[in-house]
C-alpha cells in the first residue's frame, strides 16, 4: 500500500469549473486505521469537508463544502492512490456531485512547502 496520506497537503493540478475546487484550493489529509478525512479551502471554497475510507490504493469518500456565494454543495468520490517516481502524492479521482447535476476527474498532488 502507498504510504499514508496523514498529514499531507495537496491541490489541484488544473482548475475545475467556476464556484468549484481549483489550483488555489489546499486539502489537508488525515488517515487512521482505513479512515480518511480532510479539510479544505482556497479559491472559490471558503470551506470543505470529506470523510471516508481508505483500502489499500482506493480511496471512497464524501464531501460538503461552502462557496464564496454561499451556497453549500455535496457529492462522491473515487480515488485512486498514486506514488510518483518523485516520492510525492498524487490522488486520481472520478467525482459526482449528489446536490447537483455534474461529473468528472480531477487530479490532485501532494505540495511541497516551496509550492504552498
Amino acid at each position: 500500500m502507498p504510504r499514508s496520506l496523514d498529514g499531507l497537503v495537496l491541490a489541484p493540478v488544473a482548475d475545475q469549473a467556476p464556484g468549484q475546487v481549483g489550483a488555489r484550493t489546499r486539502f489537508t489529509y488525515h488517515e487512521q486505521d482505513g479512515e480518511i478525512w480532510a479539510e479544505y479551502a482556497g479559491g472559490d471554497v471558503v470551506r470543505g469537508h470529506l470523510v471516508g475510507t481508505r483500502s489499500d490504493d482506493r480511496l471512497d469518500f464524501r464531501y460538503v463544502q461552502l462557496g464564496h456565494d454561499g451556497t453549500t454543495s455535496s457529492g462522491h468520490c473515487l480515488s485512486a492512490v498514486v506514488e510518483l517516481p518523485d516520492g510525492r502524492v498524487r490522488l486520481e479521482e472520478t467525482w459526482e456531485w449528489e446536490s447537483q447535476s455534474g461529473s468528472g476527474t480531477s487530479v490532485v498532488e501532494q505540495v511541497t512547502e516551496y509550492d504552498s
